[in-house]
């Protein structure tokens, strides 16, 4: 394929390439006929304008990589909704890759942003390491870390108020009557798990029940990872009477487990999830969750990386949001 260029459209036109480029740019000092010309000629030839020549002169891309561990996600598909809306007010536009959940594929995620000199990250780190983040610290690039927190690394951040969370929905569970909640949880890498795990342990404390570290499963956040989990309870003979796990997603796969051992939710077993994804509160039962301001935050860390690239702010800054529990049939 050969692009239009504004000399092809000149020499068609009989005007110099001058002549052209303020007249599509909209600029003065162009006879009115003969902007209409060039506009003409030009749509009919499907010229579109060069933007990353026009970044180079400028150095600004008006464009933001996005790193998210899996797009595909419900809970990463609102988040990425924020992010747009606030990109397309402002003018931007977004380029997305995903990493799978695989640090190496973080790594070169930024690397080829990089490359393509996007004016600023927003990532959703997979957080087993942490060199990629500190890196782009040093070279004072504009990051956003969504939905994480790293420990003594300065950094912009974004996330819910995980401890919270971890609190409410376990202390439901208890407030219900349930008086062996176990917790199926995520890898103690990423600090969602290690803070909602506190918030898990605070509840019981708080209810006079001793912290039992074989009442807690870790795994990965899928559907079928829950599912195995909770078979894998039931296998080992953990004595449980409800479910909190780390993610929807998991929820239902907990769920799935449930019914196929004919366990009746939650009059034998009551489970709350986590994130309050769109399917949420379809699945039979419909699902007890705590509610992540999904949108606020992919709407607040485009807000704090323009910020950042703006020179508003100089300083990091961690921004952590509220949550709530959201009371359905599960629980």
């Amino acid at each position: 394929m050969k692009y239009v260029t504004i000399e092809d459209i000149a020499r068609i036109a009989g005007v110099s390439v001058n002549t052209v480029s303020r007249a599509l740019n909209n600029k003065p000092n162009v006879r009115e006929e003969t902007k209409k010309k060039i506009l003409k000629i030009a749509e009919e030839l499907g010229y579109v304008k060069n933007i990353a020549a026009s970044s180079l002169r400028k150095k600004i891309s008006k464009t933001i990589g996005v790193i998210l561990e899996d797009s595909s996600n419900p809970f990463y598909a609102e988040v990425l909704k924020g992010i747009e809306y606030a990109a397309r007010k402002q003018g931007y536009q977004l380029m997305l890759m995903n990493t799978e959940r695989v640090y190496e594929n973080e790594e070169k995620a930024i690397f080829a942003f990089l490359q393509r000199r996007v004016d600023g990250l927003i990532i959703a780190p997979v957080q087993t390491e942490d060199d990629d983040i500190k890196k782009l610290v040093r070279m004072n690039f504009p990051v956003v870390i969504l939905g994480r927190h790293f420990e003594g690394t300065k950094v912009d951040e974004i996330h819910s108020d995980e401890v919270k969370g971890g609190y409410l929905a376990t202390k439901h569970l208890l407030e219900r009557g349930k008086k062996m909640p176990i917790m199926i949880n995520s890898y103690l890498f990423r600090s969602a798990a290690r803070m909602r795990l506190e918030g898990y342990k605070k509840a019981l404390a708080e209810y006079g029940i001793r912290f039992d570290e074989n009442m807690v499963i870790t795994t990965d956040i899928d559907v079928e990872d829950g599912y195995e989990a909770l078979l894998e309870a039931v296998k080992n003979k953990i004595t449980f009477d409800s479910v909190f796990c780390y993610n929807d997603m998991m929820a239902f796969g907990v769920i799935k487990a449930l019914e196929e051992l004919k366990f009746e939710i939650p009059k034998d077993v009551a489970v709350v999830g986590y994130d309050d994804i769109v399917f949420s509160s379809y699945i039979n039962p419909p699902l007890t969750t705590v509610r992540i301001k999904k949108f606020e935050m992919g709407y607040e860390a485009f807000t704090m990386l323009m910020n950042k690239i703006t020179g508003k702010r100089k300083r990091a800054k961690r921004k952590i949001l509220d949550v709530e529990l959201i009371v359905r049939e599960s629980a």
